[in-house]
């Protein structure tokens, strides 16, 4: 049975609340878990301490299991220094599409053309 450390939704519409929990990999987001072992509560500030609640005792036994946090429960223990997150970069994902660097690239001929011609 492989277990994640995810995040259940909570609350009514266009106002989440997410529980930390321990699940099955298998059952649904918001279905059947072990244990809550956190909250998350997107709606308050930033700096709000009640924003991100973990138990961390509960956290360190179930990674100390073999539980896998999904990307977003990554960052929190991250933050809070239970877990430890790679950080990821995609050079590939700030580039402009096919037919922008098309356009881009007739934009530029134009312009040394006109330039061309200007002389």
């Amino acid at each position: 049975m492989s277990l994640k450390i995810r995040l259940a939704r909570g609350g009514s519409k266009k106002r989440p609340y997410y529980h930390v929990v321990v699940a099955d990999a298998r059952s649904p987001r918001d279905g059947r878990f072990i244990e809550k072992i956190g909250s998350w509560n997107p709606m308050l500030g930033k700096e709000d301490a009640k924003r991100i609640e973990l138990d961390a005792d509960r956290i360190k036994h179930w990674l100390d299991n073999g539980a896998q946090p999904t990307d977003r429960v990554l960052r929190f223990l991250n933050e809070a220094g239970l877990a430890k997150r790679d950080a990821r970069t995609n050079p590939e994902k700030g580039k402009p599409g096919k037919k922008a660097q098309e356009r881009a690239a007739e934009k530029a001929q134009k312009a040394a053309d006109a330039a061309a011609a200007a002389e």
